[in-house]
């Protein structure tokens, strides 16, 4: 019974995930937007008078501050979605999705898995109801175990669908998710696979738990209450409310876990972040708060859709599962 559940989940989330990929590409490309190295303040031009008698003396030079470069113009999502069509085909939109499938592989149907698990034992068998905190235990506890599984495919995948907004002698060119992860692996040492995995954690206990839990919980209320019948329509309903639950939650999280997993360390140079936390406090000191819900309209625009085929996708399957 619990290898039916993570079958299930793990078909549904490769199904949602494949289907609403080019939204999640919109996203993690709005996510990236403004971000720069900081400018050195010291940074300074030397600029000689025009008569000099030691041309090759400092003295006498005029010191000019390097004006820092102008900050790069933001667009919105459908604008972003259009530049990817024109600079890199119909194809750019699929730019990583085979790290999206193994994603889905790992992460989620590890995650919907035990979620099914512990949902059946906590669920109270004379009443057969589960509280929503050991919905949202389950959902945490799922979570985390599924993103500490799924991590190296998750760095894959940002960097696949980053690698297109980059000049061309600057990007990765990974040819698909094995050749991602091998010379990441190569390069960067088998570390770097979980690079991002306290904010992939953190993001993914608050989505599963605000997404499985309020979709479980919603859908229960619609159904005792006899607004709807157990069917398409109340599916749908659960799962857009909580996807809406799940972007709202997760959306800082996942700003910052996008810009730590995307980051190039060069060799011999400090990396543009020390954690998790430093790059939150200069994401927010140059772009400010709301920079933390940079990508929330691709990201509710990808949740909701991502969370109904899941959902629905789910429901269907266990129709079809339920005399295995």
């Amino acid at each position: 019974m619990g290898v039916k559940g993570f079958v299930e989940g793990g078909i549904a989330s490769i199904v949602a995930g494949c289907s609403t990929h080019p939204i999640d590409l919109v996203k993690v490309r709005m996510q990236l937007q403004g971000e720069s190295v900081t400018p050195n303040p010291a940074a300074v031009q030397n600029l000689r008078p025009a008569l000099s008698f030691h041309p090759n003396s400092a003295a006498g030079s005029v010191r000019i501050p390097t004006p820092p470069p102008a900050p790069p113009v933001r667009v919105g999502p459908i604008a972003v979605g259009v530049r990817i069509v024109q600079q890199e085909g119909m194809a750019g939109l699929f730019s990583g999705v085979s790290a999206t499938v193994l994603r889905q592989t790992l992460y989620s149907t590890t995650r919907m898995g035990l979620y099914d698990i512990l949902k059946q034992k906590w669920t109270d068998p004379n009443t057969g109801n589960m509280p929503l905190t050991r919905k949202i235990t389950a959902g945490l506890i799922a979570g985390a175990i599924g993103a500490a599984v799924g991590n190296p495919a998750d760095v894959a995948m940002v960097r696949m669908q980053a690698d297109g907004r980059l000049p061309m002698a600057q990007r990765r060119n990974y040819t698909s998710v094995v050749d991602a992860l091998t010379r990441m692996s190569r390069q960067e040492g088998i570390r770097s696979l979980w690079r991002g995995s306290s904010m992939t954690i953190n993001r993914a206990m608050l989505v599963t738990a605000s997404q499985l839990a309020s979709y479980d919980q919603i859908k229960e209320t619609i159904l005792e209450k006899g607004v709807m019948k157990d069917g398409l329509g109340t599916h749908v309903t659960a799962s857009f409310a909580a996807g809406f639950v799940a972007s709202v939650a997760s959306n800082p999280v996942d700003v910052i876990k996008t810009r730590v997993m995307n980051m190039k360390v060069e060799p011999g140079s400090p990396p543009p972040y020390n954690g998790a936390i430093d790059c939150a406090l200069k994401t927010v000191r140059s772009e400010g708060p709301f920079a933390l819900y940079k990508g929330f309209l691709p990201t509710i625009s990808r949740q909701g859709p991502f969370t109904v085929m899941l959902f629905v996708t789910l429901e269907q399957v266990r129709k079809l599962l339920k005399d295995f």
